[in-house]
């Protein structure tokens, strides 16, 4: 047998010592060069064996002919030719073989691996309700993901996510008493708090093709949900979109998915309907109390349920919507004093539906195909616990309410984005949006990555635009944005009760004394260079 000894000599020596290389990454890097040889070589001679092949059957088929009178008998060359073609085949399996144990060395049998690190600078600045400034001319920080991927089977799947979120140097301590509002769970990793590296999202995924014997490919998923940087806004964030959209949630929550796929049986491109459950807030007592992990009565667990429907999406054309339901939600008894905990406020509806078009016209410009335009309509409705008879919150608040109404509310959003390509690279991309909120306008959106809150939660305006260009391939990058927010209302990043969630108008929380806490205006101006390898 005529075993290709170069490269099972070069696999031999890179999984054994490799004694040239002086770092992982060189070996890795070896590994992947011998893997790319082999693979090359494979497709070589698999060329030359489908040319023996087609000689071979051209002979046969001549032979076959009844004008041939005499015995043929193969030549020596015919069964050379044979011959090679079984160590053709031989040499195949074994560079197949070689390949195999190469990628087990460098990371087919191991969890992959890869970085995003970014490091920001923003310039906030802030216009209170009673015209006085606040603000930071230079907040750097330092964000770093740790990807981490297998995929056990070709039904099985994991994926897992570290995040590190940090200031510059050490955070001053001022008004360290809301501290505690910063590792809140649904935004533990979007917040620049401190230097330890949390979990941001950890789920296994199960896919099939067939559903119950149906030609309907469907999967299941649970664990800590890849639930930020939704459909839309990962536009201007240049990221991948993950499940929800971005419009009425963006926040870190653990629970399960499952999603049915039905553009093969309906035959309408894109069509999908995924289900989605939650738990945002769990109803339980320390480990270390008389009861561990008792269920306590005064904050019942915060569940939320909903699903996302895609009828139509082509690749071009696209249409999606979203609807869930979110129970037992809460505001803060005493925003001053957060050892005494939250009250349960009530219940929220979200609805939301976008137009997209991945390109526009058709072939009236390559500028033109490859611009990105989006149109997003969101309503919320409040759902009030009634809690007549209990205590006044913090400050004489009425404890019976959502956003500072006794009655069910109903709040409107819309918002319109445009990307379009830069005009210095292939790559690069810049971006115009703008979105409008109602005065009981309330989305589930604490994650979104913009420092002076998110815009998506505005009441009132906001306004945005952004350039990103790569400046080494796809691994470096530069982006600076700019968001500048009106606001109408008072509350827009506040919870859903009545302390720190009620839409007062900005006169209405100047003449109230609260003109030096409630934002008037605010813009942020962010700089980033960023790392993803």
């Amino acid at each position: 047998m005529n075993k290709p000894l170069l490269f099972s000599l070069a696999a031999a020596t890179i999984l054994t010592s490799n004694l040239n290389a002086h770092s992982m990454y060189e070996r890795i890097q070896s590994m992947e060069l011998q893997m790319k040889q082999m693979k090359n070589e494979i497709n070589r001679l698999k060329a030359t064996k489908t040319k023996n092949a087609k000689v071979q059957s051209e002979k046969k088929v001549l032979l076959k002919k009844p004008i041939v009178t005499q015995k043929v008998v193969p030549s020596d060359k015919e069964e050379n030719s044979e011959e090679e073609g079984d160590s053709v085949e031989e040499r195949i399996n074994d560079l197949e073989e070689n390949i195999t144990e190469l990628n087990k060395a460098s990371n087919g049998s191991h969890l992959k691996f890869n970085v995003d690190y970014r490091f920001s600078v923003d310039n906030l600045q802030y216009k209170m309700a009673d015209g006085s400034e606040q603000g930071n001319d230079s907040f750097m920080t330092n964000r770093l993901w740790i990807n981490m991927n297998w995929k056990a089977t070709d039904n099985l799947s994991f994926s897992g996510q570290l995040a590190y979120n940090k200031a510059f140097g050490g955070r001053s301590g001022i008004e360290a008493e809301r501290s505690l509002y910063e590792t809140f769970d649904w935004i533990t990793n979007e917040n620049a708090y401190d230097g330890v590296v949390r979990v941001r999202s950890v789920y296994f995924l199960y896919k099939n093709d067939t559903f119950l014997g149906t030609e309907v490919p469907w999967t299941f998923s649970i664990g800590r949900r890849p639930s930020t940087n939704g459909h839309l806004v990962n536009l201007r964030d240049n990221d991948c979109a993950s499940s929800p959209m971005g419009h009425t949630i963006n926040v870190e929550f653990d629970g399960l998915s499952s999603k049915f796929s039905f553009e093969d049986v309906t035959g309408i491109d894109g069509m999908y309907l995924k289900f989605c459950a939650g738990r945002g807030l769990t109803n339980a007592s320390p480990r270390f109390s008389p009861d561990p992990y008792e269920t306590e009565d005064d904050v019942p667990n915060m569940e939320l349920a909903g699903l996302i429907f895609v009828p139509y999406n082509d690749g071009q054309y696209g249409m999606a919507m979203q609807y869930y339901y979110a129970t037992n939600l809460i505001d803060a008894h005493n925003p001053l004093n957060q050892a005494e905990g939250f009250d349960t406020v009530g219940n929220l509806h979200s609805f939301t539906a976008n137009i997209t078009m991945n390109g526009i016209g058709d072939e009236w410009s390559d500028y033109l195909e490859d611009t990105f335009f989006f149109i997003s309509g969101a309503i919320s409705v409040t759902d009030p616990k009634d809690r007549s008879g209990e205590s006044a919150n913090y400050g004489g608040v009425d404890p019976t309410g959502m956003l500072g109404s006794k009655e069910s509310q109903v709040g409107y959003s819309a918002w319109v984005g445009l990307q379009m390509p830069s005009l210095i690279s292939e790559d690069g991309h810049w971006g115009l949006e703008y979105n409008k909120g109602s005065a009981y306008w309330r989305s589930i959106t604490y994650a979104e990555d913009t420092n002076i809150g998110s815009k998506l939660a505005t009441r009132g305006d906001a306004y945005e635009v952004y350039f990103t260009e790569p400046l080494v391939k796809e691994i470096l990058s530069l982006q600076i944005r700019y968001t500048y927010i009106d606001y109408a209302y008072s509350g827009s990043n506040g919870f859903f009760g009545n302390t720190t969630g009620t839409a007062m108008s900005i006169e209405q929380a100047n003449a109230a004394g609260y003109g030096s806490s409630v934002v008037d205006k605010a813009q942020d101006i962010r700089f980033y260079l960023r790392y993803r390898y």
